[in-house]
């Protein structure tokens, strides 16, 4: 259920954040996770290394008590994350005349309130998803021919998605998709192929064809948004994250093209559902709870919609 805190009559918070497994160190290697060993009720969940670790708790005791601290292992785009421009590193075929070099992109430390906030401009294409999960009694699966979210389906973000908002493409917007995919979250573990969250990269996102009219728009408008944002594992699409060969060639379109303009990206958000709904009765802004760690290329953030009902 999600997480709405309401101020005021007004004015409403409502978490867009997953909550992230932890795991107790392996007694073997303790850098590992045990995943016979979770803490409280995680389980794993798919991503980009393994699962995190938090470590015993210190006790320092008191004559009232105790303090308890413990210490956590963790990937840094691991559930719901941001991720910094300096995140991909751009070879001279991908990097485009008058973008950022790669020198000059900046890591999480360097990241203004102005980016890391902003107007949220919405698209939902939910309806589409669910549709084409129908198929399937309402679980994708990894062969295109049962459901199919490759880029040419119409369960996905399309350039004419991108289109729509238009009007709404300002500096330091963010362009947040519902694609009704973090109802998988966790859905098939760790495993990338098994039918799931990340189903056999066969999963909604924004296309290659989208992130091409968002540069579009933004050169247009002589504009750059904040970031973009989905409820999935990569925003780009599951084909876009494939590329065209099995060397991950002309792949990750999103990542990319985007960070080389300054732009952010946000991964594994939850609650869409709440949003959307907020976002019928008022204009809502994103906030993002980053962590400040020198040298970061993103990292685990606590990801708030503020809406304004009025």
């Amino acid at each position: 259920m999600a997480s709405i805190k309401r101020v005021h009559a007004e004015l409403s918070f409502i978490d867009l954040t997953h909550s992230i497994p932890t795991f107790q160190p392996s007694a073997k290697d303790p850098t590992k996770p045990d995943l016979s060993k979770p803490i409280a009720n995680s389980k794993p969940i798919a991503g980009f290394y393994q699962q995190a670790v938090l470590y015993p708790a210190d006790i320092w005791s008191t004559n009232e008590g105790e303090f308890a601290s413990a210490a956590i292992l963790i990937q840094e785009h691991n559930g719901t994350s941001f991720n910094s421009p300096n995140h991909y590193v751009n070879n001279a075929y991908s990097l485009e005349p008058g973008t950022v070099s790669q020198k000059e992109r900046k890591s999480s430390e360097a990241l203004t309130i102005n980016q890391l906030s902003g107007k949220i401009v919405l698209i939902d294409v939910s309806a589409r998803v669910r549709k084409e999960l129908a198929k399937n009694g309402g679980i994708p699966h990894p062969d295109t021919s049962i459901t199919d979210f490759s880029d040419n389906s119409n369960a996905t973000v399309r350039a004419k998605d991108i289109e729509s908002v238009t009007d709404q493409i300002e500096d330091g917007v963010w362009v947040v998709a519902h694609l009704g995919w973090s109802q998988l979250y966790g859905m098939g573990g760790e495993d990338w192929d098994a039918p799931g969250y990340v189903n056999g990269l066969n999963h909604p996102g924004f296309t290659k064809e989208a992130i091409d009219k968002l540069i579009e728009i933004m050169e247009i408008k002589g504009v750059t948004i904040s970031g973009i944002a989905a409820d999935n594992l990569s925003t780009d699409s599951g084909e876009g994250v494939k590329g065209s060969d099995n060397k991950w060639s002309n792949s990750w379109p999103a990542h990319v093209r985007l960070y080389q303009r300054d732009v952010l990206i946000v991964e594994n958000l939850a609650n869409l559902d709440a949003l959307v709904a907020a976002h019928q009765s008022g204009e809502c802004s994103l906030v993002v709870g980053a962590l400040k760690h020198v040298g970061g290329t993103g990292g685990p953030a606590r990801v708030v919609a503020v809406c304004d009902s009025n």
